[in-house]
């Protein structure tokens, strides 16, 4: 079964897939099970081919020799080769074959001997040795042509004779299906760990995209919150002599800006601790346009904003938002002009957001990360959207956004 059942942290009980392929198919690039010997298995193996020979000796009494001491001292051998099959699978092949070669040499009764050399030569292919599993097969084929056609009149049972024609192609039809079942055996192993790099794969890249996101929220939060209290703690100390009141109003400032930098980190941080659950508090989007045209007015910077923000999913939503309050923190940082205007236009399938401000740029360092313009192309292009920013021709500098305003522009 592929599923089971576990009871989650402090919930009721859920149904979660197990890992596929099985344990026991092995880890990638690794032999399957090589640490351990299988000895459930190659016990079940022995006890079917000392059952099922003693029943084929008993079966085929007088035309094939008796089983004797030295018949089961074989059988057992070419049973226990098989422990290290895993470990050890040419060895083992070819042991394996070796024994059954003398065994029917020997003249004792055709059974499930053969099935020894099937396991050996299915694990000498799964593991990647398939011209010595084909070479083991293709000796004893050859062995049991030459006893049964030609050395048949000098080796026991007395008064044999050569084997009939049907009897080969049946021996002829078992080679084929040994064969046939160790190459599927291998292609099917090949799968389970190509499977399992393609997830291992994904799991790499989600938690990569997974970091980008993480990275690009905490750079834009704090961004856009360390600038407004840089500013505002510049005109603290500036006037903390001159104007009292003036200082105390830019300390009001820096402390609101910091408690909201402050949530919304927490809300972050939150989502990494209990990752699946939905977040507490619901994701900035456009329609808090008019909070962050509040903060850069704390700031100094006057924000004018033209066109209603439309109805867009939620992660175009909060892309755009972000991208509009980054503009908005680079006017602060980079700027000499204390007035931005922001233009939403809805034109269809897309929205085009255009940040303006006159400039010009002030060449001074804020302490920035310089990740501000990455991070909203990424947030553009994880989005199908794209972003153009740059100088305009009289000195001011332009952020223009073009999104999808549909979910399915999301990849």
């Amino acid at each position: 079964m592929d599923e089971e059942r576990v009871r989650g942290r402090g919930g009721p009980r859920r149904w979660r897939r197990r890992p596929w392929p099985p344990p026991w198919a092995g880890r990638e690039g690794a032999e399957p099970d090589a640490g351990r010997l299988p000895w459930r298995s190659t016990v079940l193996v022995a006890v079917l081919v000392l059952a099922g020979s003693a029943f084929a000796a008993h079966v085929q009494e007088g035309e094939r020799a008796p089983l004797d001491p030295f018949a089961r001292v074989l059988l057992v051998l070419a049973c226990a080769l098989l422990l290290w099959r895993l470990r050890r699978p040419v060895a083992v092949v070819l042991g394996t074959a070796a024994a059954v070669a003398v065994y029917l040499g020997a003249g004792y009764a055709y059974g499930p001997v053969f099935l020894t050399v099937a396991v050996a030569c299915c694990s000498a292919v799964a593991a990647g040795h398939r011209r010595a599993a084909w070479t083991a097969l293709g000796l004893l084929w050859a062995v049991h042509l030459l006893v049964a056609h030609w050395l048949y009149r000098w080796l026991p049972p007395a008064g044999d004779r050569p084997a009939p024609l049907g009897q080969e192609i049946v021996v002829a039809g078992w080679v084929v299906a040994i064969v046939a079942v160790a190459e599927l055996a291998r292609i099917r192993r090949e799968q389970w760990a190509r499977e399992r790099a393609e997830r291992a794969l994904a799991a790499r890249r989600r938690a990569g995209e997974e970091r980008l996101r993480i990275a690009r929220e905490l750079h834009d939060v704090l961004a856009h919150s360390l600038s407004v209290i840089n500013v505002q703690a510049g005109v603290g100390l500036a006037l903390l002599d001159s104007d009292p009141e003036q200082a105390r109003t830019a300390l009001t400032t820096v402390k609101s800006a910091s408690k909201e930098a402050l949530d919304e980190v927490r809300q972050v941080l939150d989502t990494l601790r209990t990752p699946g659950d939905a977040p507490r508090a619901p994701a900035p989007g456009l329609d808090r346009l008019p909070e962050l045209v509040e903060q850069a007015a704390r700031a100094g910077l006057t924000v004018d904003v033209s066109g209603p923000a439309p109805r867009l999913p939620p992660h175009t939503d909060l892309a755009a938002f972000r991208i509009v309050q980054e503009a908005l923190t680079n006017v602060v940082r980079h700027s000499g002009s204390r007035h931005a205007r922001v233009r939403l236009e809805a034109r269809g399938t897309t929205l085009r957001l255009r940040i303006d401000d006159d400039g010009p740029a002030t060449g001074e360092e804020a302490g920035g990360s310089g990740n501000g313009l990455a991070g909203m192309r990424e947030r553009a292009a994880a989005l199908g959207g794209t972003i153009e920013a740059g100088r305009r021709p009289d000195g001011g500098f332009r952020v223009l956004a073009v999104l999808p305003t549909r979910a399915g522009g999301h990849r």
